[in-house]
């Protein structure tokens, strides 16, 4: 049998998308891509802004390590081949001067909203607990790389009830907005303790 004669097969039996479907695919791989390089710029800009904010003595976040499942044994280098398992965790954790901690997720959207649905169930049991113990725990927000926002983490729990809608809009979003200012996200601002320039103490 020749697979010429089988519909929606090529010569070599491999699917053969019409035009219209395979472009559909590039477009949306590369807008895939786009994404994920836009929301690592996003992580990069809060990174930039936690080292300012510790060099000032108020707080100790990092970034939260991704989960590694080793495929196998290290070699005589210590080098071991690994792959990335689903993200547990929210993006950053740490302490804020005073002792209290500090944990929140990263999520970037090109659109005019966010979803409630782009934390993982991991991710909302771990904010959850982190909350209730008394950690300042929030979802920080980049809308098109240009507008940031804190949004705490009892308002993203309970968007439905709020806005009667599992996602937020812009103008959902706009009470819980964050300056940048010269190269500085101030996504700590009204959370942590005051401090003086000189010294970071208080």
């Amino acid at each position: 049998m020749s697979w010429d004669t089988v519909p929606g097969r090529n010569g070599e039996g491999y699917p053969d998308p019409t035009a219209s479907t395979a472009l559909a695919r590039v477009q949306h791989s590369q807008k895939g891509l786009q994404s994920k390089r836009a929301g690592e710029h996003f992580e990069n800009m809060i990174t930039a802004s936690l080292n300012w904010y510790c060099d000032k003595g108020v707080a100790f976040v990092e970034k939260t390590p991704e989960p590694m499942k080793p495929l196998r044994k290290p070699d005589r280098q210590g080098r071991f081949l690994a792959c990335y398992t689903k993200a547990g965790q929210p993006d950053f954790k740490g302490t804020l001067t005073g002792g209290r901690a500090v944990v929140f997720e990263a999520k970037h959207t090109d659109s005019d909203k966010i979803d409630q649905s782009r934390l993982t169930p991991e991710q909302v049991e771990s904010l959850t607990l982190h909350h209730k113990l008394g950690a300042a725990a929030f979802i920080m927000v980049s809308v098109g790389l240009e507008n940031f926002y804190r949004v705490p983490w009892e308002v993203w729990r309970d968007m439905k009830q709020i806005y009667g809608r599992k996602h937020m809009k812009l103008e959902d979003l706009e009470p819980y907005r964050v300056q940048y200012i010269a190269g500085i996200l101030k996504l700590l601002e009204g959370v942590e303790i005051d401090y003086t320039e000189e010294g970071g103490t208080p």
